[in-house]
């Protein structure tokens, strides 16, 4: 109990950065968002069907509204690691925080072999990314030592087929 009261604030640390930084300064991360898209598309040449659905979003989506879309992204992070921190639903923060932290792998998603300061930097905010959200499944998992949904209800099942034989 009183790890977690540490350690949830200092885990959601790293999203209230990303997600202030989104909202301070969205044209570099929309700027991340469409090299991240690139090296997609660039990866999924293989599948037509998805590099061509990559390829659409690349052409029809303005600046101006990958900057809304990345500050969007940044209030909605800042606020499911603000209840995160804080302790209000942790489970659900958790797992916001998790589909918030899957568009930061793409946008981070290395271009190939290192060979200049820039790569090297977009691939360790990759493994940071990644790193991250592997952090927020685990939260959104954790049951805080309390059984979950799942046991409750066998547990229900179990106790209404014991009544039911006496």
């Amino acid at each position: 109990m009183l790890l977690r009261l540490f350690a949830r604030p200092l885990f959601a640390s790293w999203f209230i950065a990303e997600g202030a930084d989104a909202l301070r300064h969205p044209v570099a991360h929309a700027t991340a968002g469409q090299e991240g898209l690139a090296v997609l598309h660039r990866w999924l040449r293989r599948a037509p069907v998805a590099a061509q659905a990559v390829d659409r979003v690349l052409t029809s989506v303005t600046d101006e509204r990958l900057g809304t879309l990345a500050r969007a992204h940044g209030a909605a992070t800042l606020v499911a690691a603000g209840a995160l921190a804080a302790g209000k639903a942790p489970r659900t923060a958790g797992a916001a925080l998790a589909a918030l932290t899957v568009p930061v792998v793409v946008a981070s998603l290395p271009s190939g072999r290192v060979r200049n300061e820039v790569e090297a930097a977009r691939r360790r905010r990759f493994w940071t990314a990644v790193s991250a959200l592997g952090g927020a499944l685990l939260v959104a998992a954790d049951l805080a030592g309390r059984p979950g949904m799942a046991w409750r209800v066998h547990a229900a099942h179990e106790a209404r087929a014991a009544a039911a034989e006496d």
